[in-house]
C-alpha cells in the first residue's frame, strides 16, 4: 500500500507534490465546511480547485481539468448565494429540489457530458475506456456543484455517486493521493447528507 502511494511520485517534482498536498488538505477542509453549512466551504474550495486545474492540465486530464475550472466559477457563485440574505433577513435554507430544479439538473448533466466529450474530440485526444467514466463523473459533479450552491440536499447524493466512480479511477491511474482524497470525500459526503437531512427535518417537521 505504501509503495502504491510512493511509486506515483517517484518522477514528480517537489513543487508538484507540495501542490497536490495543498489540494488534498484544502479539499477535505472544503467538504468539512460544507457539511457544517459554513461559508468557508468556498474560499477553501477555491484554493483546491484552482491548483487542481493547473495540475490536471499538466497531466492531460481534460475532463477533470474542466470540472475543477467549473468548480472555481461555481465557488464564487455559491459564495455569493450562501452569503446573500433571503429577503435581506434570513440565510439561504437547506431545501429539496423541486420539479423545475430537477429538470435543470438533468439538463446540466447532459450538456456537461456533451461539452466534455466535444472538447476531447476538438483537441483530438484519444478517448480510452476510463475517460468515459471521467466524462460521466464530470456531469455528476457539475450538477452536484450547482445543487450545493443553492443548498439542495440532493447535492450530497450526487457527490457520493461521483466520488464512488472516481476513487478507483484515480487509483487505476496511479494518483494515490487523489484516490485517497476521494475515498475520504465519499465518507464525508455520506455523513454530510445525514447531517443536512437532520437539519431539513427539523426545519420541516411532518
Amino acid at each position: 500500500m505504501i509503495d502504491f502511494f510512493l511509486d506515483a511520485y517517484k518522477n514528480a517534482s517537489v513543487t508538484q507534490i507540495v501542490l497536490e498536498f495543498i489540494v488534498f488538505v484544502f479539499g477535505i477542509l472544503s467538504v468539512w465546511f460544507a457539511k457544517k453549512e459554513n461559508i468557508w466551504v468556498y474560499p477553501t474550495g477555491l484554493i483546491a480547485t484552482i491548483i487542481s486545474v493547473y495540475l490536471l492540465f499538466l497531466a492531460g486530464y481534460l475532463g477533470d481539468m474542466m470540472i475543477n475550472g467549473y468548480f472555481s466559477i461555481m465557488s464564487i457563485y455559491g459564495w455569493y448565494k450562501w452569503g446573500h440574505k433571503v429577503n435581506d433577513t434570513e440565510e439561504l435554507p437547506i431545501t429539496r429540489t423541486n420539479a423545475k430544479e430537477k429538470t435543470i439538473g438533468i439538463l446540466l448533466f447532459l450538456i456537461t457530458i456533451l461539452v466534455v466529450f466535444g472538447i476531447y474530440k476538438w483537441f483530438d485526444y484519444e478517448i480510452h475506456k476510463e475517460n468515459y467514466l471521467d466524462i460521466i463523473a464530470s456531469g455528476i459533479f457539475f450538477t452536484g456543484m450547482w445543487f450545493m450552491a443553492n443548498k439542495k440536499i440532493e447535492n450530497w447524493t450526487l457527490w457520493i455517486i461521483g466520488d464512488i466512480i472516481v476513487t478507483p479511477l484515480y487509483a487505476y491511474r496511479g494518483l494515490g493521493m487523489l484516490s485517497l482524497q476521494y475515498l475520504i470525500f465519499t465518507i464525508m459526503a455520506i455523513s454530510a447528507y445525514l447531517e443536512w437531512r437532520k437539519i431539513l427535518n427539523k426545519s420541516n417537521p411532518q
